[in-house]
């Protein structure tokens, strides 16, 4: 697929991007380029090959889910200008 310099200038149109004319001869170009790269990509032969959901097997590197501070609550609803039932009142903003 090749894009001409009428499918840059539609593209900037749809986006609403004032683009000139020698933008346009580079963008044509870049994106160009692009559109080869993924040509290049999808001609691999990927027959029998499962896809894979991340490059790392599914491993991840997460620390234990462990509390590490008490609950503080009281102390915490000191600066509170309103409360109730443990938690601050705001004033409405939805009506």
């Amino acid at each position: 697929m090749s894009l001409t310099l009428e499918d840059i200038r539609r593209i900037a149109d749809l986006g609403r991007i004032e683009i000139s004319d020698e933008q346009a001869v580079v963008m044509q170009g870049e994106l160009n380029d692009i559109f080869r790269m993924i040509e290049q990509i999808r001609s691999v032969d990927t027959t029998g090959i499962e896809p894979m959901p991340n490059p790392h097997d599914g491993v991840q590197r997460l620390r234990d889910d462990v509390v590490t501070e008490t609950n503080a609550r009281e102390e915490n609803m000191k600066n509170a200008p309103e409360q109730e039932g443990g938690c601050f009142l705001v004033p409405q903003v939805i009506e």
